[in-house]
């Protein structure tokens, strides 16, 4: 195991000089927290496919695969098409409106008073997509090092916070990067072919496991249906997904960038699956479908690619959670603290503000590593955060791009109402109940159409500076549309 642990402790050296270079380029509010928005295709597409693909892309998917077979590419197939779509049809205007976290977006659009409820909605799904990645840890060091669960957490999320305070975007744009190869190389190019080399190749495959591991629709219409509503969705209007976005030189970089990017999450949705089915014909009887990526890369990959696919999981988990964890701090301080201290946006100066949300994400971070700790459950985790994601903020957000009767009493209801729902279906049906996140997206959408239609329609001037900054001719904030947004 010498050459692999060399590997991995390259890897992770890396990625703290990474951190280091990154900390000399953000200077600024706009370098440290997207990246100065200048990223071209290449880097942008390389960044936005390594944030969406984490731990639970990868080890969740080869188990997913393990479980289900090539259905079980139907987690990561819908997150590649929730990429697509945000891709496609709202990239550019998202690019163009010159934001920094959704909460703004939603303040430009309703003229205020939405922010502070929506901002806690999305710190609250922030932090707990920081939390599950986190935990992950625990699983690959198990591997590597048969390290003790709360050592190997505190050690890989202390990497994750240690490079992410220092330089910020720039930082993780860069570990993205390299992360996004090491993947690239480790699960496409590696253990792909070799997993399915060992299985037998698909005509074993094809012999040894039951018919319906190869059937496409084989894990559910209704399961396929509840991730396609969660995570096709959720990725649409993810704080972490849409801080990406703003990182993009220009609309057509957003555009084409993540069009690539969500194709590239299809081709590795398959890859996961296939390698999850190979692994079922070798290991049959394994007591976790989970431990089917550490059990195939443990056993039957030789020493270097071991060490490099294992480098590839960690690449993957430290993609996502550095993501959530510069989302998570950057809503905590510009959605929730200045917005409860009535400090006024854009005011101070810029190294200050630089200087400010590297000590959110440095306190973000260990409460992160901390309840990464105290927390088992992981899968229950996510769905709490992707189900107040979807079910209160869903409807606010598509609602504002797409309709504009839609107001700021109707937003605030939509969230409230949506976010209330589902954690008392939640309480009633299960956290991992399908029934949450359908009901409280439809009362969310109720909430909304209601209370838009039976109070007045926002503000002309509002509207009139919102089309502005969609079309990308304002990027500044209009002073009318400020005063009406600070009205009571």
């Amino acid at each position: 195991m010498a050459v692999d642990y060399t590997v991995i402790v390259v890897y992770l050296a890396g990625m703290l000089a990474m951190g280091w270079w990154g900390m000399r380029r953000a200077k600024s509010k706009s370098e440290f927290l997207v990246a100065g928005r200048r990223l071209g295709p290449g880097m942008y597409s390389g960044t936005m496919a390594a944030i969406v693909l984490g731990g639970a892309s990868t080890i969740g998917g080869v188990g997913l695969g393990y479980q289900y077979g090539l259905s079980g590419a139907w987690m990561v197939f819908t997150i590649g098409l929730g990429l697509l779509a945000l891709s496609v049809f709202f990239s550019a205007r998202i690019s163009r409106l010159k934001v920094y976290t959704v909460s703004e977006m939603l303040d430009l659009r309703y003229g205020g008073r939405a922010g502070l409820i929506s901002g806690v909605v999305m710190w609250a799904y922030t932090l707990m997509l920081a939390v599950t990645s986190t935990i992950a840890y625990a699983t690959i060091f198990d591997v590597i090092f048969d390290m003790n669960r709360t050592l190997a957490i505190i050690l890989g999320g202390s990497i994750v916070v240690a490079y992410s305070t220092l330089g910020g975007m720039w930082s993780i744009t860069l570990t993205d990067m390299v992360q996004f190869v090491v993947k690239t190389i480790g699960v496409l190019l590696l253990l792909l072919p070799i997993a399915v080399i060992k299985a037998g190749g698909f005509g074993e495959m094809r012999a040894k496991l039951p018919t319906s591991y190869f059937d496409p629709l084989g894990i559910g219409g209704e399961t396929i249906f509840t991730y396609v509503l969660i995570y096709t969705f959720g990725m649409l209007i993810g704080q972490d997904i849409w801080q990406r976005v703003f990182t993009a030189r220009s609309d057509k970089v957003a555009r084409y960038g993540g069009t690539v990017a969500g194709t590239y999450c299809l081709v590795y949705a398959i890859a996961g699956a296939v390698i999850g089915t190979a692994a079922k014909v070798m290991y049959p009887k394994l007591p976790s479908a989970d431990s089917a990526f550490a059990t195939i890369v443990k056993d039957e990959l030789p020493v270097g690619v071991r060490g490099l696919v294992l480098a590839a999981a960690l690449a993957a988990v430290m993609s996502t959670s550095s993501g959530a964890l510069i989302a998570c701090a950057t809503v905590a301080n510009n959605d929730i603290w200045s917005r409860l201290r009535g400090a006024v946006r854009g005011t101070g100066k810029e190294g200050d503000e630089v200087s400010g949300n590297r000590v959110f994400i440095l306190v973000m971070g260990v409460a992160v590593i901390g309840i990464a700790i105290a927390l088992n459950d992981v899968v229950e985790a996510l769905t709490v955060a992707y189900n107040l994601l979807v079910g209160g903020l869903l409807v606010p957000i598509l609602g504002g791009l797409l309709w504009k009767r839609g107001t700021a009493a109707g937003a605030l209801a939509a969230v409230v109402v949506g976010g209330t729902a589902v954690i008392g279906l939640m309480a009633g049906y299960g956290i991992l109940a399908n029934e949450p996140v359908y009901y409280g997206l439809l009362a969310s959408l109720v909430a909304y159409v209601a209370v838009s239609l039976a109070t007045r329609p926002t503000d002309p001037a509002v509207l009139a500076h919102w089309r502005e900054r969609l079309a990308g001719r304002a990027q500044t904030p209009d002073p009318a549309a400020e005063a009406v947004a600070a009205q009571p």
